[in-house]
């Protein structure tokens, strides 16, 4: 019997088992398709997810393999200026595709001894008090303590589950594919710059070789999204929006989406928990759904390993729904806010116009790219010293950086006083003194995510501090 199973191979899926392996826990990851996807539905990592890679050790990887953009014009493809006093030592987008990054996240599982299943569908499920059988669609069968449905929007697990999946469907549908066209890069530039003054949902983005990633809104919405559009279709969108079809053609892929909005009413049901689009749709404006899956990932991975490895404190699995469902509905939120700010019609362009006026304003700019690049999140801790809840960024130490130090998903003391002590829980957190000028408090502990779950000058509330975040210390 595995520890967990994964259902669903994609950067949700994968970035959870490796932060499972880090912890020593038997995963077994069942993907329903035989090979990786080469439809590249996202574009890059927001600054969290680029923390996020950095504390695992692993931003050297995407780096070598992807640009570096300034961050801004995120919100309702509004053009402002990156903010001042980003609270992020990444002030930068990181434009990489979906397959690399699917690639590499997958090798880093692999690498950790995660076991991945390509061709294995998950079509049942049953669960009692000692753990979780699925059934796959050729029959056979796999038992694990936990399972992860990290399946997508159409998420089997969730259905299986029968958890709702409230919301509002698809109202607008939008075409997508690789294509090669017959026209030059400056006819491409022009139109990019003069169609999407009004139509943000067109563009042309060039890939390599000749090749462009092109979106441009589709005519209806289609009864099923899973069949793709033809490319007669694309050509006729593309002459409706545009006034000619840039003589696109051999597509590597062609593609669909639409801009429905839903989110699980429960993220998890005994043993069984849900994360990326399995747990929330919405439409793809900010770019913010491949990063909010990764970082369910990241907030569910130690947890998980805490209750396998028998030292999870009571309710600490219970608080990846409570901390990430309110993430989640926070994008959903502003990507309705996005999309309403993308019509045409005169109402939604006023309302576009004073939203870019108030965004002149650097607190109002700031604050909603935080919302983008998911740097502004803080997790209700209670009350306490304005660290509490959020994660911190990271800061230079006298022997390093802090980022280096959180590359195994232990939990962290950054002591600067030399007065503190976590020897109950060296297991499990490891106790570094060093001091910080970015610093301006006498200490912090942080989860293994790099949330602040303490800050003090003393010993007082460490230890309770330490017991509802990593259990009881050792003898």
């Amino acid at each position: 019997m595995f520890d967990v199973i994964i259902a669903g191979g994609g950067p949700t899926g994968v970035m959870l088992a490796a932060e499972l392996r880090l912890h020593g826990v038997e995963v077994l990851v069942l993907e329903r398709d035989a090979e990786p996807t080469k439809v590249v539905r996202a574009l890059g990592l927001h600054a969290r997810s680029i923390e996020v890679m950095d504390q695992r050790g692993l931003l050297e990887r995407f780096l070598e393999l992807g640009t570096k953009y300034p961050v801004g014009g995120f919100f309702a493809g509004i053009p402002k200026p990156s903010p001042e006093k980003l609270d992020t030592a990444h002030g930068y987008t990181l434009g990489i595709h979906q397959p690399v990054i699917d690639r590499l996240l997958t090798e880093h599982a692999l690498e950790l001894g995660a076991e991945i299943r390509r061709g294995h569908e998950v079509t049942g499920l049953s669960q009692d008090e000692e753990g979780v059988t699925v059934e796959l669609a050729d029959g056979s069968r796999e038992r694990g303590r936990f399972l992860v449905g990290c399946d997508g929007g159409r998420s089997t697990v969730r259905k299986l589950l029968g958890v709702a999946f409230p919301g509002e469907p698809s109202r607008i549908e939008t075409l997508l594919g690789e294509v090669e066209v017959g026209v030059s890069r400056e006819v491409i530039d022009t139109a990019n710059v003069e169609v999407r003054k009004t139509q943000k949902r067109f563009g042309f983005m060039p890939v390599e070789g000749g090749t462009y990633r092109v979106g441009v809104p589709a005519e209806g919405v289609a009864e099923d999204r899973r069949t793709p559009p033809t490319l007669e279709e694309l050509k006729e969108q593309l002459r409706k929006t545009a006034g000619t079809d840039f003589g696109v053609h051999s597509p590597r892929w062609l593609s669909r989406f639409g801009d429905a909005t839903r989110q699980a009413e429960r993220y998890r049901v005994g043993r069984v928990f849900l994360a990326g689009d399995a747990a929330h749709v919405h439409p793809p404006t900010g770019g913010q759904g491949l990063n909010l899956g990764v970082q369910d990932a990241f907030n569910l991975g130690w947890k998980l390993a805490a209750e396998v490895g028998g030292w999870a404190p009571e309710g600490l699995l219970d608080s990846y729904h409570a901390e990430r469902h309110p993430v989640a509905a926070d994008v959903l939120n502003n990507t309705r806010a996005q999309m309403e700010l993308m019509q045409l019609e005169p109402g939604p362009q006023a309302a576009r116009r004073l939203l870019a006026e108030l965004m002149e304003f650097d607190e109002v700019n700031r604050y909603l790219t935080e919302k983008i690049i998911a740097t502004g999140i803080r997790y209700d801790f209670g009350d306490g010293h304005p660290l509490l809840g959020k994660r911190l960024r990271d800061i230079g130490l006298k022997g390093g950086r802090l980022y280096s130090l959180l590359h195994q998903g232990r939990g962290l003391l950054l002591d600067q006083t030399g007065a503190l002590s976590a020897a109950g829980w060296a297991d499990r957190v490891d106790h570094v003194v060093d001091v910080s000028e970015e610093l301006d408090v006498p200490a912090v502990l942080l989860r293994p995510d790099g949330h602040v779950a303490w800050t003090g000058e003393d010993d007082t509330g460490l230890a309770d501090a330490l017991r509802k975040w990593f259990g009881a210390p050792t003898a």
